[in-house]
């Protein structure tokens, strides 16, 4: 997964069950209807047809959390009107554990039950913690529909490893993309889809976008890439977009070699109206062979293109891991009590780590950007918790104080790959990275093999170097915080700190000094856990104040996009007075409108590397 965070000043700113048998036949299929015509209400109707059931009480599911999103999201919130019937058609009593388990009594009698679905998108606005768009829903009628279908469709406890079949009534002008396994369109009319799934987990992990045909299909190597574009005004098409994905996702092909995970691959992109009742977190959702996008239709191309490049990127690595590389926690996920993982450092550090080392190996970027990327990763980090354990983190990312840190695993999760890349590379001779730790990995395991969770760090030791478990005890397992400039000078590299200039409120880069707060009526505070330019740094605010008015004019998110862009021609002798709001107290501040900077670490080429320092860097980024 990859969230991207979306700041709203100038524009759009951007800166990733139970396993007893219940049934008396255990391969009956599970037959799921899904009505996309006859919508109530803006909810959709689902009835799920199981096999005969054997026990009294029966249990039916709604994931609580779903693979790749680290939190937990109760999707049975979002089911209404629950009902079962026997095959007579009679209404069974039913009754509810939580949000998200139902239990049907008289279960030898149960034929199917039904239910009404609404979807997330809409409620986003509405709840403190949303459902992160690319793993939400969306119902417009008639016009698009966002089915993860873990939304959508629950199972049986006891049911997670039978087959399902999917039958999906929907609007004749509207089209399915998936990576899930489809009925040619002979067997089937112009207003049915079916799908077939091996098991539940085939289920959610291929989502479904309906919508009017705006789609391309490439080749790269011997992947079929589909890229479906939801563009409700138009403003993009899969064609105009194509050209740009089939370049990326060449060079991913050329970087990975020989790994290998799918024959087809789906990109789904949905681009948000932004309004009360659209989507409003964006970034991507990985699956194991394909990817939902959700992102602005108002940016303008070449930002759109290229935040497309570093998520979908991200996403596609996931090929590696976790699809040919992942944990028995992982292969048998519990939708409903889940058990996490120790290894984000792996499923989303390496991840992360290749969507922007292949860039600068495919010649996508140059070393600058690399370098200026790396060196946002470690400012980023500082934001989070660095003496916290990563493998601990990783198994209780789901609780507090390891849930606010999750946003760290493309920080310093990325981090911890490089440096590891490094030290690799070093004690080879340049011959062997963590790309090739990770082909070595997913030749032992691939996708139908998992690992024991507490097994791996030793399997990785025992396959390089027996030093790598202190690197791993002191790092990862341990809680010491990394120095990076040792591994950077292992490849000829230092840090230094320069100054920039900037504007006021915003970073050249469009980098916002400032947010808005929306819970308080759309309050104007700066941002924590970032340097300040001098600006700021002059008036003495601090992060988290909130500021209440600038020359004696009221801000809120409306009033502050004019004084930004009159801020561009302030003139340097000009006194600006601020009144902020800390602790409850309000305070004046005042300086002038000099020209400000900001003190940037940036990485750089160390004076006089040594050929061997050379030699590994270009090891590192090169080869």
């Amino acid at each position: 997964m990859k969230k991207i965070a979306i700041v709203l000043l100038m524009g759009v700113l951007i800166y990733g069950c139970g396993s007893t048998k219940a049934v008396t036949a255990d391969k009956t299929p599970v037959i799921t209807h899904i009505d996309l015509v006859n919508i109530n209400d803006d909810k959709v109707k689902v009835t799920i047809d199981p096999g005969a059931f054997s026990a009294d009480v029966v249990s039916f599911f709604i994931p609580k959390t779903v693979p790749g999103t680290y939190s937990t999201d109760d999707y049975g919130k979002y089911i209404e009107n629950l009902k079962a019937f026997d095959y007579r058609g009679k209404e069974l009593v039913v009754s509810k554990t939580d949000d998200n388990i139902w239990n049907i009594s008289n279960g030898k009698k149960l034929d199917k039950i039904s239910y009404w679905v609404n979807d997330t998108f809409d409620t986003e606005g509405e709840v403190e913690e949303a459902v992160f768009s690319p793993a939400g829903t969306n119902i417009l009628a008639g016009k698009n529909f966002v089915l993860n279908l873990h939304g959508f469709v629950g199972y049986f406890k006891g049911l997670t490893e039978v087959p399902y079949v999917l039958n999906i009534t929907k609007p004749a002008d509207l089209k399915a993309t998936t990576s899930l396994n489809k009925k040619p369109d002979g067997q089937t009319d112009a207003a049915t889809d079916i799908f077939t799934a091996s098991r539940y987990f085939e289920v959610i992990d291929n989502p479904i976008l309906y919508a009017k045909p705006n789609t391309e299909t490439f080749k790269i190597n011997d992947i079929d890439i589909t890229l479906s574009v939801y563009s409700p005004n138009g403003v993009y098409t899969a064609a105009g977009l194509k050209d740009r994905m089939k370049k990326m996702m060449t060079a991913q092909k050329a970087f990975l070699g020989d790994i290998d995970g799918t024959k087809h691959y789906s990109i789904l992109l949905y681009l948000s109206q932004m309004g009360e009742t659209d989507a409003n977190g964006f970034g991507a959702l990985e699956h194991h062979t394909s990817t939902v996008v959700v992102l602005p239709e108002i940016m303008e191309k070449e930002r759109l293109e290229q935040t497309m490049v570093d998520v979908v990127s991200h996403e596609f690595f996931h090929i590696v891991t976790p699809l040919n590389v992942h944990s028995k926690e992982v292969q048998y996920f519990d939708f409903n009590d889940p058990k996490m993982s120790q290894h984000l450092w792996m499923y989303e550090g390496t991840t992360e780590y290749f969507a922007n080392l292949f860039q600068i190996q495919q010649g996508l970027i140059d070393e600058a950007e690399f370098y200026k990327r790396i060196m946002g990763k470690v400012n980023n980090a500082k934001s989070y918790d660095d003496a916290m354990s990563f493998t601990t983190m990783s198994e209780n990312i789901l609780v507090e104080p390891y849930k606010k840190n999750f946003a760290n695993v493309y920080e310093k999760g990325a981090l911890i790959n490089m440096v590891l890349d490094i030290q690799l590379r070093k004690w080879s001779n340049g011959e062997k990275g963590v790309l090739w730790l990770m082909k070595e990995l997913s030749k032992k395991y691939g996708k139908n093999t998992p690992f024991d969770d507490g097994q791996l760090i030793g399997e990785i030791v025992a396959m390089t170097y027996p030093e790598l478990q202190t690197f791993f005890d002191t790092y990862i397992i341990g809680e010491t915080p990394i120095d990076y400039n040792t591994y950077l000078a292992k490849v000829g590299l230092t840090t230094a700190t320069v100054e920039k200039p900037t504007g006021f409120f915003l970073d050249l880069d469009n980098t916002p000094f400032i947010d808005v707060d929306p819970s308080n009526d759309n309050a104007v505070f700066v941002r924590k856990g970032i340097e300040l330019n001098s600006f700021f740094k002059n008036l003495g605010v601090e992060g988290g104040d909130i500021i209440k008015s600038i020359n004696e004019a009221p801000i809120n998110l409306e009033s502050i996009r004019p004084i930004i862009q009159q801020s561009f021609g302030w003139d340097s002798e000009q006194e600006v007075s601020v009144v902020i709001e800390r602790a409850g107290k309000e305070i004046l501040l005042k300086t002038t409108a000099e020209k400000p900077v900001l003190n940037v670490e940036t990485i750089a080429p160390q004076d006089g590397a040594t050929e061997q320092q050379l030699k590994l860097r270009n090891a590192w980024l090169k080869k």
